[in-house]
Formats: C-alpha cells, structure tokens, sequence
C-alpha cells in the first residue's frame, strides 16, 4: 500500500514539473535598482519621439538629429506596433524560464523587465556609438494603441524623455489618406478605389468642394482616433513622465522652426550653438517623403502639396467638415487650432 501511494506521488510530481503554464504572469515594471544596474551597461540618455502618424515625427526626427550630442533613428516601434518589444518574454515559456525559482540568476525576481531593457537599449546604443552621440532616441507614429504604448514604455523606461508632436488633425486625415491612396493599402474599400480613379480623371472636382477623397465611414473612424491618440497619449505622457514629457505642434515647428528646435534641445541639457539654424533650414528645404510618394505613385501624390499646414482648406467638402466638428472640435479647440466651433 505504502509502495503505490509513493509510486503515485512520484507521477503525480513528474507530470506537475512537465505541465507547463497556460498563461504568462503579468510582466513586471523594470524598477529603479535595476534601472541603475543596467545604466551601469548602457549608459547614453534616451529619448522617444511619439505622434499620430503623418503629424511630421519623421521631420522632427530628422532635426533633432542634427545637434552634436544627439541621435535618433525611426521605426523600431518598440512600443507602438505590434509583436511590440514584449514579444520578445511575453509567453508563458519565457515567463516559466525568466521566473523559475531555481534560475539562482533572477534573485528571486522575473528577469523578463531586464531582458526587454537591455535589448533595446544595445539596439539604441549600437547606433549611436557608430556616430559618437551620448544621446539616443527612436521615433514610432503611435497611431495604433494610444495611451497603452506610452504606459508599455513606462514600465521598461520610466528615466527616459516622451516627446510628443501633434498636428491639425485635419490635414493628418488628409495626408494620411493620400498615403494609403499611394501605398494602394490593402485596406481599400471598392468605394474607396472608385474615389482613386475619379481622381486620377478629373482633380478639380476634389478642390472646389464638390467631392470628398473620404467616405463618410472613413473621416468618422479616422477623425475618432486622431481624438482618441491626442487625449490619450498627453494624459498618460503627463501623468507619467511629469517634466520629461515635452509636446509640440508641427505647424509651430514650421513657423519657427530653429526656435521650436532650440527649445526641445534644451529639454536635453544641452548647448545650442547658432550654426545650428543654418543646419535647421537645409534639412526643411529637403522632403524626402514627397520625393518617395512621387516615385510610388506621381498622378496621386503630386495632387497633395507634402508637408504644408491648412491642405484641408482645399480640399474638405461642408459635410466633412461637419463630421469633424462633430468627433473633433473640442479637441481642435483645446490644441489652438480654432477658438470655437465656427470654421
């Protein structure tokens, strides 16, 4: 009797060891001790540039770049779109493997934090060390999630700076849309691609107010989330990063450009020598984009002036311009872009 009992023990405990989790455990915020023990790795400041996609987060990129001390590149989207950086620890394997109690490497705690710190920072700091900056930072439009990616960044990089850029809402539909027309994206409706044809046959028609480049389903839909992108990323980049979180407005940056630059440099601790305003005007008179669009697609993308603040004036229909009051006026008014409703 003894013997069986053992013996079923015995299978009881080898099946619990193979069992595996059917979920992963939550993954923990980096905390301030290990954020002191990696710097002691990776020691370069970082800075993230957010923005709802086509808000000019690869204009600013390229400027803050051109300062001395500071690097960025674009595109890592480390927390803005999909597998995100978490991928890399977020299955119930890698929670298992990161947490186990008999890993005497983890010091009782999961690892899962460290891992995705030190992965992006070595990918950051490659970068940089290439060019001999101190200061390092990725631009991802974080168009898709809102205020979930800035509070996915907050729990790997609490010490780093959020930098948000914001523009017309408007015009973002406008340019984002010429985009997709470009790209042909595969998210196109039939109705859409009618829209593309007429346009192809007969631009003034998209001018003079008697047609609209939207559907009404697409300017509700896009118009909701450009609201939803700015109210949730200033609130959760304020709550969050407190004086490391610094917002601007594109149109600011093109009407000002070297002062708007030499504000957010400061924000870094830097010095900005004058030279630099020279350096600012020779990147504006480039637009590397403009020049893609027209190689992909001319007969649509030469239509849109690239770049340019109030395109919308031109080109939204009353009834379009009546859907936006209605999903974002307030939040028109609340950036400065229009005091009241009467556009």
């Amino acid at each position: 009797m003894q013997f069986s009992t053992r013996i079923k023990k015995s299978i009881r405990i080898l099946l619990d060891q193979d069992a595996k989790p059917a979920r992963r455990n939550e993954i923990p915020p980096i905390t301030l001790e290990e954020i002191n023990e990696i710097r002691q790795f990776f020691q370069r400041e970082k800075f993230f540039i957010f923005g709802h996609a086509r808000s000019g987060t690869t204009l600013l990129a390229r400027l803050v770049r051109l300062h001395p001390e500071i690097h960025c590149n674009w595109q890592a989207h480390f927390f803005t779109r999909e597998p995100f950086l978490k991928s890399l620890v977020n299955t119930p394997e890698a929670s298992e493997w990161l947490a186990r109690k008999s890993n005497r490497w983890n010091g009782g705690r999961d690892l899962s934090p460290m891992v995705l710190r030190a992965s992006a920072d070595f990918i950051l700091e490659r970068d940089a060390l290439r060019v001999g900056k101190r200061i390092v930072g990725d631009k991802s439009p974080s168009s898709l999630i809102h205020g979930q990616a800035v509070r996915d960044m907050a729990s790997v990089y609490p010490d780093a700076r959020l930098i948000y850029i914001v523009r017309d809402g408007r015009d973002v539909l406008i340019s984002e849309r010429f985009r997709n027309f470009v790209e042909d994206s595969k998210f196109l409706t039939a109705e859409d691609r009618r829209i593309i044809e007429d346009l192809k046959v007969d631009q003034k028609l998209f001018t003079d107010g008697s047609r609209s480049i939207f559907t009404p389903a697409a300017i509700r839909r896009m118009a909701s989330g450009w609201v939803t992108n700015l109210k949730e990323t200033d609130e959760e980049g304020r709550r969050l990063y407190n004086e490391r979180y610094y917002s601007l407005r594109y149109e600011d940056l093109l009407a000002a450009p070297f002062n708007e630059m030499k504000k957010l440099w400061q924000q870094f601790g830097v010095m900005v020598s004058p030279e630099l305003e020279n350096a600012v005007k020779l990147e504006l008179a480039s637009n590397p984009d403009e020049e893609w669009q027209s190689k992909r697609n001319d007969s649509i993308a030469s239509f849109l002036p690239k770049g340019k603040a109030g395109n919308w004036r031109n080109m939204f229909t009353k009834q379009d311009q009546q859907v936006f009051k209605e999903v974002a006026g307030k939040t028109l008014i609340d950036w400065g872009y229009e005091k009241d409703f009467n556009w």
